[in-house]
């Protein structure tokens, strides 16, 4: 099976049978067609993900593809965009149809859940690399950003933190078994939240008119957080205590002999959760209850945004320090 085989059996799977949104041609050609939809801007975003670092060796071929998708569908939440197309460029190191199956099955499932369409890519041989590439779509000047946070703003987290951190631990650890009994359903769900985040999109769209600034938890909370203070010229002053945990964390002994501080900080600057840190003024907080329950989903206010250039606990002076993922 060639190349083009390999497209037309799995790859064309994950593009519309149809015309979709937009698309007036779509994979088989040198290029594909777009309309951009009227009144709108586009939003796009590319991620990388190589094997033994973004994943572990021994990730199924269904959750790595599944988690390409979804980590970009996570930066389009976290501009409050309605996902629209995508590109697929992956290296494979043979043409093992089975775990490309797999691979496909993976994105296919988000594809269904979000609508989202893919347009075109590129499929090479060598070491495992998947890169894509999203579109999506917000109203002219409705996009959330970076820089508009302002002191005074609520910082709030949706979900719970710490998800990836223990998720990594255990698929490091060698759990290979849903009823392995080292483990009880809280870990089990860090695992499973690990290796298929779930990207907030419904919660970003919702935001907009609502949050100053926005930006998705991939390389840990506080390194995420530094990146919209940056980016707004100020400061953050957050209650420790209130970052809603993952359970599997302050359960588990993975993280070796810490105590519950240390294990928040590690939560903290740990990264691949995926859940969106955002500001809001403080007149809107109704409106984040209100959301809170419209979404189903856990909003939390963790501090405040203040005047500054870091990020310090409330009530004192101590710097948190951020430690979250970089690659160099």
């Amino acid at each position: 099976m060639n190349e083009f085989e390999l497209i037309q059996a799995y790859f064309s799977t994950l593009a519309s049978k149809g015309a979709g949104r937009g698309v007036e041609l779509g994979i088989g050609d040198d290029c594909a067609i777009l309309n951009p939809p009227a009144n709108s801007q586009l939003v796009v975003s590319t991620d990388t993900l190589i094997a033994g670092v973004h994943f572990p060796e021994s990730t199924s071929a269904f959750d790595i593809g599944f988690k390409s998708l979804a980590v970009n569908l996570s930066d389009l939440a976290a501009m409050g965009a309605y996902p629209l197309w995508f590109t697929l460029c992956i290296t494979l190191p043979d043409r093992d149809t089975q775990w490309i199956e797999g691979f496909c099955n993976g994105m296919a499932k988000l594809v269904q859940q979000t609508g989202i369409q893919l347009v075109g890519g590129d499929t090479t041989k060598g070491p495992l690399s998947i890169s894509v590439h999203v579109t999506g779509d917000v109203p002219i000047g409705k996009a959330l950003t970076r820089h508009g946070a302002s002191v005074g703003d609520d910082v709030y987290v949706s979900g719970v933190i710490g998800h990836g951190a223990a998720g990594l631990n255990m698929a490091l650890s060698g759990f290979d078994a849903p009823d392995d009994k080292r483990f009880d359903r809280c870990f089990l769900d860090a695992l499973q939240r690990f290796n298929q985040p779930q990207p907030r999109l419904g919660l970003g769209l919702a935001l907009r008119g609502i949050a100053t600034s926005c930006i998705d938890i991939s390389d840990g909370l506080l390194a995420d957080l530094e990146h919209v203070l940056c980016a707004s010229k100020a400061g953050a002053s957050l209650k420790l205590e209130l970052v809603p945990l993952s359970d599997a964390v302050m359960k588990s002994d993975l993280f070796g002999d810490k105590s519950e501080r240390e294990k928040r900080l590690l939560a903290c600057n740990a990264g691949d959760d995926y859940e969106l840190c955002f500001t809001v003024p403080e007149s809107k907080r109704e409106s984040v209850e209100a959301l809170a329950v419209e979404q189903s989903v856990i909003l939390t206010r963790i501090g405040k945004v203040v005047e500054g250039a870091s990020i310090v606990e409330e009530g004192g002076c101590v710097e948190l320090v951020s430690l979250g993922y970089q690659h160099f």
